[in-house]
C-alpha cells in the first residue's frame, strides 16, 4: 500500500445478499433510471456535476490497465457508456474487449445505441457478469446510500469489492468520496476513510493496494492489482 494510506481495519460483517441484495440493488436502479429521465445521457444523468470531473476520474480508474497493450476490461456501472466512449476518444490506439453492465435497462439501451457497430464494444444489463476480464472498474456506484444505514451500506460495499475482485483478474479500481458536497444532506453520501477498504483489499483479497487522491476533486480512487502483476 502505498505511504498515502493510513491504518486502518475494514468492517468484517458478511457480503449482502439475497432479498437485501436485490433491495438495494433495485433502489439504485430507480434511482439513476430517474436521473437518466430527466438530465438525458449526460454527466448529469449518472449524477456526476460535469463531464470534465467525470472524465478526470476515468483517468484515475485507467491507472490500473495497461493501454499500450491489449485487455479486457469490465466496467461496472457503466451508464449510458461514457467511459467508452472516452476509451475511443483519448485512446483509439487502445485494443480492448470493453464490456459495461448496468443494472438500468433504460442506460443499456442509451449506450447500445451510442456505441452501435463497435465490434469489441459491448453491454448487459445486470450487477455482475460470470465471466471474469483483465480488470474491471467501477466510478461512483457506491457513493448515494438512497437513505440506508451505515452498516449495511458498507456491506453492500463490501459486495461490489468483492465481485470486482472476482472480475478483474488482474486488477480492478474504484472511486470513493472523501468528503461530501456542501449541498448534500446529512448521511446521503457515503465517504470512507481511505485506510478501511485499502486494507480489506489487502488482507482479504490479497490484492496490491494503490491510493490516488489530490487530483483535483473530492474523491480517491482505489486501485487494486493481483500480487506480482505490472
Amino acid at each position: 500500500m502505498t505511504s498515502e494510506a493510513v491504518e486502518g481495519k475494514a468492517d468484517v460483517s458478511p457480503r449482502l445478499a439475497g432479498l437485501a441484495l436485490d433491495e438495494v440493488c433495485a433502489r439504485i436502479e430507480g434511482y439513476y433510471a430517474a436521473k437518466l429521465a430527466r438530465h438525458g445521457a449526460t454527466a448529469l444523468g449518472v449524477d456526476w456535476s460535469c463531464t470534465a470531473t467525470q472524465w478526470l476520474r476515468f483517468v484515475q480508474l485507467l491507472r490500473i490497465c495497461p493501454l499500450e497493450r491489449p485487455f479486457s476490461l469490465i466496467d461496472l456501472g457503466c451508464g449510458y457508456g461514457a467511459l467508452a466512449a472516452f476509451l475511443v476518444e483519448r485512446h483509439p490506439e487502445a485494443r480492448i474487449h470493453y464490456l459495461g453492465i448496468d443494472l438500468s435497462h433504460a442506460m443499456v439501451r442509451r449506450a447500445r445505441r451510442r456505441h452501435r457497430g463497435k465490434p469489441s464494444i459491448h453491454f448487459a444489463v445486470g450487477r455482475t457478469s460470470p465471466h471474469p476480464a483483465d480488470y474491471a472498474v467501477a466510478s461512483g456506484i457506491m457513493n448515494v446510500m438512497l437513505g440506508y444505514p451505515l452498516s449495511l451500506w458498507e456491506r453492500f460495499v463490501r459486495t461490489m469489492l468483492l465481485d470486482l475482485h472476482r472480475m478483474g483478474r488482474r486488477g480492478f479500481a474504484v472511486n470513493f468520496l472523501s468528503a461530501p458536497s456542501l449541498d448534500a444532506p446529512p448521511g446521503q453520501l457515503y465517504c470512507p476513510d481511505p485506510a478501511v477498504w485499502a486494507r480489506f483489499c489487502e488482507d482479504e483479497l490479497c490484492r496490491s493496494v494503490e491510493l490516488l487522491g489530490n487530483y483535483g476533486i473530492r474523491e480517491f480512487t482505489l486501485l487494486a492489482r493481483a500480487r506480482g502483476s505490472v
